[in-house]
């Protein structure tokens, strides 16, 4: 929010590592892509929304939204994953979290978009699996709960003009890919906001070792929407209460500088804003160690200690739930309906699963946590200014960033 020096508005955007190479993320290295999908077999699509053929008159700038898609394996229709969730704060919404919390198996996309987007993404999931699932009549018979997660975008977004389409959802599950994900203004990130600073989606991945040289991913994505600027950190340290202070300094050394009147009034907007709703935060892990659902509650549970260290405290108007998967076992679903081969659900079937031994599962905690903060940092990092709505939200000023980092690194 600070009015940034020549050598600070220069720096470009980018992701924490290259921004602060010293920086301590944690003893495992990440992934070749540093990214939710280097978990083998996790695909992922983001569409920003910046207008609607519903809505030809809305004012320019008014409609900022979108759609994260995010699919834990190719056929997750038929082939299910364990899962485990984790509500650290539940003022938020993840449709299809009861059935997780059940049956401790996910067989649907993952979708993230802005609150009023939930609707027409669950929507567009059963579209999907109708046009994919369907009888040569065009009928089904088989059950489904999608699972959508959300985040309010309310201050960069008119959230009136309900610009997410089933449509967006259906083409996010065509397109996903094992490609690096975005970050940053996009997906259903594109409207959100992180510490007072441009927030929106983030992603990291840690590579952890297993016995007999085998290796496992633990992948993370993140949008983010929460937080006060002064309690924002990067590696323990205050960045944003530094950059909050001086803000004040410099609008009490300056009182008539009118742009400085005018980030001050802007900070007090926000402030009031967050105050009311300050937002949330929905994390995705994904692994393919070989965990059960329990253990991937625990699992979900560890994105608090990310969160905790950039300066989430999970507050009350805040929605703070977290989602942790596994693609090593592969669970049949689908199976019981005319016109398939179906099991008897009546007469118990043994399945064989593998499992890791809860002894030997601390690398797994603590790589989810790192990949949880380190997603948030690059949520941030790549995030870019934003006029939306009537609003503006500055990104956070990487150079002046890097300069207050350098006494603490």
């Amino acid at each position: 929010m600070s009015s940034p020096s020549p050598p600070s508005a220069s720096t470009p955007r980018q992701r924490i590592r290259a921004l602060l190479p010293t920086l301590n993320l944690g003893r495992y290295q990440p992934g070749p892509k540093n990214s939710l999908t280097d978990t083998p077999g996790v695909l992922v699509h983001t569409q920003s929304i910046h207008g609607s053929p519903t809505y030809p008159n809305a004012p320019k700038t008014s409609i900022n939204t979108g759609v994260t898609t995010i699919l834990p394996r190719k056929d997750w229709f038929h082939k299910a994953c364990f899962s485990g969730i984790f509500r650290f704060n539940g003022s938020g919404e993840m449709t299809g979290s009861h059935l997780i919390d059940e049956m401790g198996l996910l067989f649907s996309p993952i979708i993230l978009t802005g609150s009023f987007g939930v609707g027409s993404a669950y929507n567009g999931i059963y579209e999907y699996a109708i046009r994919e699932n369907s009888d040569a009549e065009g009928k089904v018979d088989w059950f489904l709960l999608p699972v959508v997660g959300e985040t309010f975008d309310g201050f960069l977004h008119d959230v009136s003009k309900f610009a997410v389409t089933p449509k967006h959802v259906v083409e996010g599950i065509d397109k996903a890919s094992s490609e690096p994900v975005p970050e940053g203004n996009t997906g259903g990130g594109t409207g959100m906001i992180c510490h007072f600073f441009k927030g929106g989606t983030g992603s990291s991945s840690r590579v952890v070792p297993g016995e007999e040289g085998k290796s496992y991913t633990v992948g993370a994505l993140v949008q983010a929407n929460y937080g006060k600027m002064w309690d924002f950190k990067i590696g323990g340290a205050p960045i944003g209460r530094l950059i909050y202070e001086e803000q004040k300094r410099k609008i009490s050394e300056n009182a008539e500088d009118p742009a400085l009147l005018a980030q001050a009034n802007l900070l007090f907007k926000v402030n009031k804003a967050k105050d009311k709703k300050d937002g949330s935060i929905i994390v995705v892990i994904a692994t393919d160690a070989p965990l059960h659902p329990t253990q991937l509650q625990r699992i979900a549970k560890r994105a608090t200690i990310g969160l905790a260290r950039v300066g989430g405290y999970g507050t009350n108007p805040s929605g703070d739930i977290f989602l942790a998967f596994s693609t090593a076992n592969e669970l049949n679903v689908q199976t019981v309906g005319a016109g398939r081969a179906s099991v008897d659900p009546y007469t118990a079937k043994e399945v064989t699963v593998t499992m890791t031994d809860d002894q030997t599962i601390n690398a797994l905690f603590e790589a989810s946590a790192d990949v949880v903060e380190e997603a948030i940092y690059n949520a941030v990092c790549m995030a870019e200014t934003m006029d939306g709505n009537g609003n503006k939200i500055e990104a956070l000023d990487l150079g002046r960033a890097k300069e207050l980092m350098a006494k603490y690194l």
